[in-house]
């Protein structure tokens, strides 16, 4: 199918905002006005896909429950130059996709974040814990992906045609904000920080977000992401703990050798064996997996190319 070079599409993944969406359409509609804007409703249970279709937003629906089960059907069902994805709770300043969409369309960029962290969420941000908790992600994913994104967890994102469309979604939650993170550095593709200013949610409106389970999933999900994009790094730390335990316990054993020419502990011995055995296995499955890594690295670029001769 081909990509309309022309078309700027906001999505809005939605559960329970009826009483901002219809605010979020307008102004995008304003900002935007030769976007489509499009509603996914993710089974809310209020008037949220009613007032999006009366605001004129193009209104579909999603029934599997969770944020990236419904960014995993937008970015299969439409087609554009230029994807702005945004929550629908009217956090985010509408005015800024102009300049989002200019970043994509005209200087390549295949994803510009939406930076709250450097400007107004520490004061306007009123749940207690998510700083901290943005702030920690932030750094886990610098440090481990070598990366420098200002603000991993941020809901308004621009993207381009070629990421949208080789962008594997295998997350069902919150959690898909750190994958498309990781998976932008990882792949190495053009990212931006964009600081935007961020207003707290209205009085009733509630976010979905739980700052404790939630940012539990997250975090496993940044060790599950660094394990599949690290594999050598991540089975070698485990194979020199293992070395190491295996050197230390061993170290008694063979003194007594040198010293009587007997084994006194061969239950200490025979554990210290299977301990290294494992530690070189790790090593080895690390090895294979970096192996593994750099073909899809390969076959992702080749990806790339052929997206490319669909524009």
């Amino acid at each position: 199918m081909q990509c309309s070079l022309n078309k700027i599409a906001v999505l809005i993944p939605c559960y329970n905002e009826s009483e901002t969406i219809a605010m979020v359409v307008k102004n995008f509609k304003e900002t935007l006005p030769e976007a489509d804007i499009y509603v996914y409703d993710n089974n809310s249970t209020d008037n949220t896909a009613k007032l999006a279709k009366e605001a004129g937003a193009i209104v579909r629906f999603e029934r599997k429950q969770g944020k990236g089960n419904v960014i995993r059907t937008m970015f299969r069902d439409i087609q554009a130059s230029c994807y702005i994805l945004v929550d629908g709770d009217n956090t985010y300043p509408a005015e800024v996709a102009k300049e989002m969409s200019r970043l994509v369309q005209e200087e390549n960029i295949d994803m510009v974040v939406g930076d709250r962290l450097s400007t107004t969420y520490s004061k306007e941000n009123k749940r207690r814990f998510h700083n901290f908790g943005n702030v920690l992600v932030k750094k886990s994913i610098n440090k481990l992906f070598k990366g420098n994104i200002a603000d991993v967890m941020s809901g308004y994102r621009a993207f381009s045609y070629l990421f949208v469309k080789s962008f594997p979604v295998l997350s069902s939650g919150f959690e898909i904000e750190t994958e498309m993170t990781v998976h932008s550095l990882e792949k190495r593709l053009n990212v931006v920080n964009l600081p935007i200013d961020y207003k707290d949610r209205p009085e009733n409106s509630i976010s979905k977000l739980n700052t404790f389970s939630d940012g539990i999933k997250i975090l496993w999900t940044i060790l599950i992401l660094f394990k599949n994009y690290r594999p050598l790094k991540f089975f070698s730390f485990f194979a020199v703990i293992l070395f190491i335990l295996s050197t230390v316990f061993f170290i008694p054993v063979l003194f007594d050798f040198w010293e009587t020419g007997k084994v006194a502990k061969f239950p200490t011995l025979i554990v210290c064996g299977i301990t290294l055995i494992v530690a070189i296995q790790f090593f080895f499955s690390g090895l294979i997996l970096s192996v593994i890594r750099q073909k899809n690295l390969q076959d992702f670029e080749l990806k790339l190319m052929e997206l490319k001769e669909r524009l």
